[in-house]
C-alpha cells in the first residue's frame, strides 16, 4: 500500500513534533497491528505508536533486524491509513545494513504514511560506533528533507540496555555523548531505554538538548514522575502486545489441560472489537 505524501501528512508530523513538552508529555502505548492501534486511538490518545518486537512477533518473526523491510513496511501502512492520528514507526536500526539503505527505509515508511521513526544504535549485543550511527541518522535526515516532510527522528541509544558498560556512571556518560552526536546529525529527539530511574533521567534530560524519551511498564514509575523527572515522551514498547500473548498463553494451556476456560473470561465484546473494525 503507497499514500501519496500531503499537506495532511506534513500537518500531522508538525503536531506530532510540538506533542513532545516535557510539562505534559506524549504518552505511547504502542501498537502491533491494525486493532491495537484502533484501540489506541479510541482510547483518546494524541498519536499511534508502533513497537518493532510486538510488530515482529505479529509477522512472525524474532525482534532484533530480522523482519523483512518490506512486511514491515506494508504493516506501517494498513496502521496509518486506519487512524486518523499521526504514526510513528519503529524500525529497529533501519532495517538497512548502509547509510543509503537506512534512507530508502525512511522514503517507503514516508509513502506508508508514517511522519515519526525509532531508529537505534543497537546491533546484536553490542552497539554500532558512532561515526557509523551518525551516518545512518544523517541519511534518515536528509531522506525526510528531500521529501519535504518535517519527519520526527527519533535516535534511540543503549547503553543502558546492553552489557557495554558495568559502571552505571559510564553508561550515562556514553548516553549523553552518544544523543549529543545524534542531535547534530540531525536527531529530533534522543530515546533512552533501560532506565526509569528518576535521578537519572534528570540528568538525561539536563544534559540532552532535544526531547528525552523514556521506556516505562510494569515497576516504573507513573508517568506524572517521569514527566517530573525530565521525560518529554513516555513509551511502554512491546509490554501490551507481551501482555496480550500472555493472555492467549495462558488461556491455550488452559484449555489443553484443565479444558477450563477462566484464564480467557475477562475478553473484549466481540461487537465492540468488530464494530472498531469498520471503515
Amino acid at each position: 500500500m503507497t499514500v501519496i505524501m500531503t499537506i495532511s501528512q506534513h500537518d500531522k508530523a508538525e503536531r506530532f513534533h510540538a506533542l513532545h513538552r516535557a510539562e505534559t508529555p506524549l504518552v505511547l502505548a504502542n501498537a502491533w497491528d491494525v486493532a491495537s492501534a484502533r484501540l489506541v486511538a479510541d482510547a483518546g490518545a494524541a498519536a499511534v505508536a508502533t513497537t518493532s518486537a510486538g510488530v515482529a512477533w505479529s509477522l512472525g518473526a524474532p525482534d532484533g533486524d530480522q523482519l523483512d523491510r518490506q512486511l514491515a513496511i506494508d504493516l506501517i501502512a494498513r496502521v496509518a491509513a486506519a487512524v486518523e492520528l499521526p504514526v510513528t514507526a519503529d524500525i529497529e536500526s533501519g532495517f538497512a545494513d548502509t547509510p543509503d539503505g537506512v534512507a530508502e527505509t525512511v522514503r517507503l515508511v514516508l509513502n506508508a504514511g508514517a511522519i515519526g521513526v525509532n531508529i537505534e544504535d543497537s546491533t546484536g549485543p553490542a552497539l554500532r560506533p558512532v561515526d557509523e550511527q551518525v551516518a545512518r541518522i544523517a541519511a534518515a535526515r536528509s531522506a525526510a528533507d528531500a521529501a519535504g516532510i518535517p519527519l520526527y527522528v527519533n535516535a534511540r541509544t543503549d547503553p543502558f540496555l546492553r552489557p557495554v558498560h558495568d559502571d552505571p556512571a559510564e553508561r550515562l556518560r556514553d548516553a549523553i555523548d552518544r544523543a549529543a552526536a545524534y542531535v547534530e546529525a540531525g536527531a529530533d529527539g534522543i530515546f533512552v531505554p533501560g532506565t526509569t530511574n528518576l535521578g537519572v533521567i534528570g540528568e538525561l534530560s539536563a544534559a540532552i538538548d532535544r526531547p528525552l524519551n523514556v521506556l516505562a511498564g510494569p515497576g516504573a514509575p507513573a508517568v506524572a514522575e517521569l514527566a517530573a523527572a525530565g521525560a518529554s515522551r513516555i513509551s511502554i514498547g512491546a509490554a501490551l502486545a507481551q501482555a496480550a500473548y500472555a493472555v492467549a498463553q495462558r488461556g491455550i494451556r488452559e484449555v489443553l489441560t484443565t479444558g477450563g476456560y477462566e484464564s480467557i473470561a475477562d475478553a473484549l465484546d466481540f461487537r465492540e472489537l468488530n464494530a472498531l473494525l469498520q471503515t
